[in-house]
């Protein structure tokens, strides 16, 4: 595997879970990816909100991607454990604006100020399946 194969699974599955921590409790959401490449994994949080509160205080976090297969077997998540980089620059703040206006209607209004994109640059990732129950610690990862 490369770091190709886990663009691809989290693009194709981009709904996943992210996991922020809240002082020693961990909290868990759904996210929807904005990106993927070769440098990370990319999402845009919204200011205000609690999560990004925690990203701001611990920039540790784990995002899990499934591919939702309707048979056990089939089931496969990519596990994507890093650190955070917040994107300030106006060009990145203008792409995760466009990325996210759908929210516009659902807020009662624009989200443009409130847009904090975000970059899970460094960590390491791994596909984990049923058959590696009980043998995650021999998982193939890839670092990035």
């Amino acid at each position: 595997m490369d770091m190709q194969d886990y663009i691809k699974f989290a693009t194709e599955n981009p709904i996943c879970f992210l996991a922020t921590t809240d002082g020693a409790q961990p909290r868990v959401r759904t996210w929807l990816l904005w990106s993927a490449d070769e440098s990370g994994f990319y999402f845009v949080a919204i200011d205000g909100k609690e999560s990004t509160k925690q990203l701001e205080k611990n920039p540790n976090v784990e995002v899990c991607f499934f591919n939702n297969a309707a048979e056990p077997q089939d089931w496969k998540h990519m596990r994507v454990a890093g650190k955070i980089k917040f994107l300030d620059s106006e060009e990145m703040l203008a792409k995760a604006y466009e990325a996210r206006s759908f929210l516009d209607p659902i807020v009662g209004r624009s989200v443009e100020s409130l847009v904090r994109p975000f970059h899970v640059h460094t960590g390491e990732a791994h596909f984990w399946t049923l058959a590696g129950f009980l043998k995650e610690p021999q998982l193939e990862r890839i670092k990035f």
